[in-house]
């Protein structure tokens, strides 16, 4: 009677552990309340921040640098006949000299300039966008990864006490001699393994929340409570094809930032062009010669190119190849851009898919494999490691689960960040290539899943 009822609880467990839970209303991963303030903390408090800020400050603050004019040059002197004495008010020739020269670029120059910098502090603000996109993407990588392992690790907890209630039917069963010693030790042995799994995994915690709090340029041990699992973060929207390709152009800061390196190329290629117009100067000056009525002089002066083919016409020659290296690196990036977007929109249909034949299918499939399995081996009609392989089987199925959940989250933060990275270093079951996260290599001929240290994948140890 014991080993029944032990049996009995048992299979309730395995149940309620697996069982997804019901969620009326999801919200999505950016309105969660811990993730809307967790970003504000990050944008505010951040030192990148404030360096990107006042970057893109002293950018602007160069446009009317090089709009203003050069300054003027004073010249001050003398001119004296002889060495014997100074003959100001003697001689004619003799005077003190005060001159002011101030140069003027040919019409046009000055602006030409200043539309260059002007281009290219666009450049740098729109860098800015980059950087703001990719830290709140890192903010709610970081909070998925933590909900990942805190969730990995209640998993460990509920493995424990069904494995804790697997060994009393296996000493029961042995201590009325229907099983042999092997039996209990190897349910012994599969607690241990938990045990070593569950130290592992609250290291990887700790490290999952320094993270985060080192994000939020916070004390990387104060404490995160989350409330909210994986199961109640809104499924990111699978939009068509064309929807995701054209919002992903659209949005991409990388290829704003592409764009705009082409216009400001174009604009010092224009500026390279007046170059060759010729700058001009303008002198002014007067001459008091004491008691001799002063002189004055007015003069003009004209810069010649007369090195243009050395200085002019490589300087316009340099420019239009940059224009044509930056033209050709925005086509890159606009290719990439869309081949990115598109695998990601691959990537979430297959996790799509994945997880509701976890939830149609899958996990119910694995709880009547353990409840069958387990009333089998009450008795004697299957042996100890036939328990063994359809727990470690269902603990594969729940962990996948919750790395698929993982996976969709991962997918959805990285379209929202116009990811120009592979999907293979986003992280968790994407690690490496581009494995649909949830899908064990257990289910494709692999290696047995086990508990990660790098906080992804199938918490197993069965």
């Amino acid at each position: 009677m014991f080993a029944v009822a032990l049996t009995a609880s048992l299979a309730v467990g395995v149940t309620a552990a697996m069982a997804p839970s019901k969620v009326d209303v999801r919200i999505p991963l950016a309105s969660d309340p811990l993730v809307v303030r967790f970003v504000e903390e990050a944008l505010e408090r951040s030192p990148d921040a404030a360096r990107i800020r006042l970057t893109v400050q002293a950018e602007r603050d160069r446009v009317p640098q090089v709009g203003s004019l050069p300054d003027p040059t004073l010249t001050l002197g003398i001119q004296n006949d002889g060495f014997q004495s100074i003959q100001i008010g003697k001689m004619d020739t003799s005077f003190w000299q005060v001159m002011l020269t101030q140069p003027i670029p040919w019409p046009g120059k000055l602006g030409a300039h200043e539309e260059v910098v002007r281009a290219q502090a666009n450049v740098t603000e729109a860098q800015l966008e980059r950087w703001r996109l990719s830290t709140v993407a890192e903010v709610e990588r970081a909070y998925v990864e933590l909900l990942l392992v805190r969730e990995q690790l209640g998993l460990l907890s509920e493995l424990a006490a069904l494995w804790k209630e697997a060994e009393a039917i296996a000493r029961t069963r042995y201590e009325v001699g229907q099983v042999s010693q092997s039996d209990l030790l190897r349910a012994q042995l599969e607690r241990t393994r938990l045990e070593q799994q569950r130290i592992a995994s609250v290291s990887l915690e700790r490290t999952k929340l320094h993270d985060l709090n080192a994000l939020r340029v916070r004390g990387l041990d104060e404490p995160i409570p989350t409330k909210r699992t994986l199961e109640e973060l809104a499924e990111p929207p699978l939009r068509s094809e064309e929807e995701a390709l054209v919002d992903a152009a659209r949005q991409s800061p990388d290829l704003r930032v592409a764009l705009l390196s082409v216009t400001a190329a174009e604009k010092g290629l224009d500026s390279a062009r007046q170059d060759w117009l010729p700058d001009l100067s303008v002198s002014a000056g007067v001459m008091p010669r004491g008691q001799i009525e002063p002189m004055w002089a007015v003069q003009i002066g004209i810069t010649l190119p007369v090195f243009g083919a050395t200085k002019q016409s490589k300087a316009v020659a340099e420019n239009v190849n940059r224009r044509e290296a930056d033209a050709r690196g925005a086509d890159a990036i606009r290719l990439l851009v869309l081949v990115r977007a598109r695998e990601r929109r691959t990537l979430l249909a297959a996790t799509l898919e994945t997880v509701q034949l976890y939830r149609g299918g899958l996990l119910v499939q694995s709880d009547a494999a353990v409840r069958s399995t387990l009333a089998q081996y009450k008795v004697g009609k299957v042996s100890f490691p036939s328990v063994l392989e359809v727990l470690r089987g269902f603990i594969l199925d729940e962990g996948g689960y919750l790395d698929a959940l993982a996976g969709l989250q991962r997918i959805g933060i990285a379209d929202r960040e116009v990811s120009l990275a592979p999907l293979g270093s986003m992280g968790g079951a994407l690690a490496g290539g581009t494995t649909i996260p949830g899908v064990s290599t257990a289910a494709t001929g692999g290696p047995e899943a086990t508990v990660p240290a790098s906080g992804s994948g199938a918490p197993s140890g069965m």
